[in-house]
């Protein structure tokens, strides 16, 4: 018995180290008995949306020997002018794990009402409200998130779509089957390692053996439940698809464009209108200037006022052209109105419009305005004849400007060299002293001056000396 206990602790560390060993070859062993144990096979579908057309493509790719395949042929569906036509998407039952999730946009009248709407539509069918995020005006919008059994997801969507006009729709399908087999048999073998060691724990009764096994048990415990967690996670979102839809409100976004021309000439009614952005012609001549407002949204506009400080218009000043500034603008249509001027300097124009946006029944949409503004040149050029005064005195200012200038520029020429000047007047002011002391020298006594040819000697004298 004596004999047994002493050599107990060796055995024991020969059992741990053998089950440590186990633990690491199964663990090395969990990559391909996953890949051993996946079934073949995948799932995709994916629809995008794109200016004037909807491409629904649904890809399944081979199953295994037993000929469990899945086809479907690519559906284009033509977007109406107002919106996206739904796509029909039916999920069918291949046995295989797939997530469903789908994206919608619709507009709809009142973002309010629509919401509870969709929500009572979707409990109809067993779903629920997984999510809600919502903005008020002057831009309402308001996100769902509904969650609803695969087999309800096609009629979810058609009566989410029934809500309003859609504008987006983007379904997806992703097949999640070899990560969900995966993790079962990384879970397995998980979950059989941390066994073995629990019961490598149970017969240990050294500290230090205690500790390590304590140590892997651990690691192994918190690997278990961390692949646990995800099987759960991938479980919940095949076991329910999701749908988020996202509700605008079908009037909110007004605009408003204002293109401003010019022509030479007055025709009475502005019949050449549109003209061109920008006119340059003799002073004292006539002009028409051309106002072309545009409803660029997608919202009724009415209660239009425009204005121009430089040309002094206002919307009363102008003769209708094309359509009336009493009447509501339709979203895409415009109006042509024109003004009579004359030209007699040059103007750069300021001119602003602004509207006020309206829902179908003509009600203002409150807190919502549009305005745009726009500028030309209309440039008054001198026909010719004699100067006024106006004109001589602008040409005197330019020539003492370019007088200046050259002067400016003279004196920047000589001022590296005026250093030059006091030596300049120190030589010339000894010369004329020594010129001076050389005639008084050779002077005879009583005579203050010379004759011609002394003069000339003393000169040069001096200037030798120099």
């Amino acid at each position: 018995m004596r004999r047994w206990n002493t050599r107990s602790p060796w055995l024991v560390g020969v059992l741990l180290f053998a089950a440590i060993a186990l633990v690491a070859a199964a663990c090395a062993s969990e990559g391909g008995d996953s890949a051993a144990v996946a079934r073949d096979g995948g799932f995709s579908s994916d629809t995008t949306f794109a200016a004037g057309a909807t491409t629904l493509t649904t890809v399944a790719a081979e199953g295994g020997a037993d000929n469990d395949r899945f086809a479907a042929g690519d559906q284009t569906i033509s977007l109406g002018s107002d919106g996206v036509d739904p796509v029909v998407f039916q999920p069918t039952d291949l046995g295989r794990d797939i997530i469903f999730t789908a994206d919608i946009t619709v507009a709809v009248t009142d973002v309010g009402v629509a919401g509870d709407v969709a929500t009572r539509e979707i409990a109809a069918l067993g779903g629920i409200l997984f999510g809600q995020r919502t903005t008020g005006a002057p831009n309402p919008v308001s996100t769902l998130t509904f969650k609803v059994q695969p087999e309800d997801f096609t009629e979810a969507l058609d009566r989410l779509s029934s809500i309003g006009e859609v504008r987006s729709q983007n379904i997806s399908a992703s097949d999640v089957t070899e990560r969900i087999v995966d993790l079962e048999s990384r879970i397995l073998s998980a979950g059989a390692s941390v066994n073995r060691l629990r019961e490598l724990l149970a017969e240990a009764d050294a500290v230090t053996v205690v500790v390590q096994v304590e140590s892997e048990l651990l690691q192994r415990e918190t690997q278990l439940e961390t692949l646990r967690g995800q099987l759960r996670t991938l479980e919940d979102q095949v076991s329910l698809a999701t749908i988020v839809v996202t509700l605008t409100e079908a009037l909110s976004q007004p605009g408003v464009n204002l293109a401003v021309t010019a022509y030479p000439g007055h025709d009475g009614l502005g019949q050449s209108c549109p003209g061109v952005s920008g006119l340059s012609i003799d002073e004292g001549t006539e002009a028409t200037v051309c106002f072309e407002i545009v409803n660029a949204g997608d919202t009724p506009l009415t209660g239009f006022e425009l204005n121009d400080p430089v040309i002094d218009v206002t919307l009363e000043d102008l003769t209708p052209v094309f359509g009336e500034p009493t009447d509501t603008l339709e979203p895409g249509e415009s109006m042509i109105l024109a003004f009579e001027t004359t030209i007699e300097r040059d103007l750069r124009t300021q001119t602003r419009v602004n509207a006020t946006p309206v829902n179908q029944e003509g009600r203002p949409l409150v807190g919502r305005s549009v305005a745009s503004t726009q500028t030309i040149f209309l440039n008054a050029v001198d026909p010719g004849g004699v100067p006024s005064f106006g004109e001589g005195f602008s040409a005197s200012v330019a020539f003492l400007a370019d007088a200046g200038r050259v002067l400016i520029l003279g004196v920047g020429v000589i001022l590296p060299f005026i250093w030059l000047l006091p030596l300049l007047i120190w030589l010339g002011v000894r010369s004329s002293r020594k010129t001076k002391k050389a005639r008084e020298t050779l002077a005879p006594t009583g005579d203050t001056h010379l004759d011609g040819s002394a003069a000339e000697q003393v000169e040069e004298q001096s200037t030798r000396q120099i």
